[in-house]
């Protein structure tokens, strides 16, 4: 059999764990050759490919991004897309196919395996929102970093009794503000799942330094929005209280300085959240995922996605999955609210 592999949508660490050991698996178990598609989806629409065998693998584990690059582009949404797909793979003898992204690259993954192409899908995602899986490719280095960055922001924050506000990734979930949060003892922390008032998240502030301290650590979701009705609502379209506009974290900084009068500082953390060397647990959940899409493609089992379900890889139908996004759930942020 001759598989594609490809990496689509934004970058994470563990990428490269995963085309390896979709090599190494497919070559050394199975005596498959492998090629790798460029860039994505665009990759395989343009016909951008290049063999993958284990040498050209060796060393990759430890490097951070994707050997193959990478790019947001699904075929379903141009024109004659799907069909070039086909085209591509029929050209190049690929039988099977491997597909490593979140929940935009996967929704196209389920649209080209109804049109009949034997696919496999691998979910990866800083956010950790692809539905179906416990943990997904590059959440826990994107976790990690974030949680030493807001551990650093500690001891200037008290040295300068400061607020700070720290914005991290997740347009639509709160997975990493949440989990950095409490790890690095965020003392509020806010997510796209909770709406927030903002009187309310400045009086926290002002009783918490009246009272006991001299410094507060904000962590907000890029994709946090204030509560329908509060104070801060008419400022979602981007200007708020002195014409000011830009990001949640931006207006959030500029309304706690406002309201409180304190010294207010943010921090975005933005893309060095994805970059660097993965984590252990990035490194083996690619690994791990990358085989288990070998073996599913060697077993038959077509249109299904690689997920992590307790401490078991399971197959899960794309079906069931591809564009639906896993929100924190409730109890989860409860928690991170009740160490407030």
């Amino acid at each position: 059999m001759r598989i594609g592999v490809l990496t689509g949508g934004g970058d994470v660490p563990g990428l490269n764990a995963a085309i390896r050991a979709v090599v190494k698996r497919a070559e050394l178990e199975y005596g498959f050759s492998v090629v790798g598609f460029r860039n994505g989806w665009q990759g395989v629409v343009e016909g951008q490919l290049m063999p993958l065998n284990r040498e050209d693998v060796r060393g990759i584990l430890p490097r951070g991004g994707t050997m193959l690059g990478t790019a947001r582009f699904h075929p379903h949404k141009h024109e004659g897309g799907i069909e070039a797909v086909l085209s591509t793979l029929e050209a190049e003898r690929v039988e099977g196919l491997v597909c490593i992204g979140g929940d935009g690259t996967l929704k196209a993954a389920q649209k080209v395996a109804k049109a009949g192409v034997k696919l496999v899908g691998i979910p990866k995602t800083i956010d950790n929102d692809v539905e179906g899986t416990d943990l997904s490719i590059g959440f826990h280095t994107a976790l990690n970093i974030a949680t030493e960055a807001i551990d650093r922001l500690h001891t200037t924050a008290e040295s300068h009794n400061r607020v700070m506000v720290v914005e991290v990734m997740g347009h639509t979930v709160g997975w990493i503000a949440v989990n950095a949060g409490m790890a690095a003892g965020g003392d509020l922390i806010l997510t796209p799942e909770a709406p927030f008032d903002i009187e309310e998240v400045a009086a926290f502030i002002r009783r918490r330094h009246k009272s006991h301290a001299s410094f507060s650590i904000t962590v907000v979701a890029e994709g946090a929005i204030p509560a329908p009705g509060t104070a801060m609502d008419l400022n979602v379209a981007g200007e708020g209280q002195g014409g000011h506009k830009g990001s949640i974290g931006e207006r959030l900084a500029h309304e706690l300085r406002e309201r409180t009068g304190y010294d207010t500082r943010l921090t975005v953390l933005g893309h060095v959240q994805r970059g660097g060397t993965p984590t252990a647990t990035d490194r083996v959940l690619g690994s791990r995922f990358g085989m288990a899409a070998v073996d599913a493609l060697k077993a038959g089992h077509f249109g299904v996605m690689t997920a992590l379900v307790g401490e078991r890889v399971k197959l899960v139908p794309l079906a069931e999955v591809a564009g639906k996004v896993k929100a924190v759930p409730a109890d989860l942020i409860k928690t991170a609210q009740a160490l407030w």
